[in-house]
């Protein structure tokens, strides 16, 4: 998978204003100066 997954909102504060931050999956949020990180896990049922 190619693409980055985008969030929609800060998961600490819940605001929209995000820019991508250091690396890959990264974002940063202006609005309460918290960074962090996005990562794919997998689709499915766990076995």
């Amino acid at each position: 998978m190619s693409e980055r997954a985008v969030p929609f909102h800060c998961p600490y504060c819940g605001d929209e204003d995000l820019e991508p931050y250091e690396g890959d999956g990264g974002w940063y949020c202006r609005s309460c100066a918290r960074a962090f990180k996005l990562k794919f896990l997998g689709i499915g049922v766990r076995s």
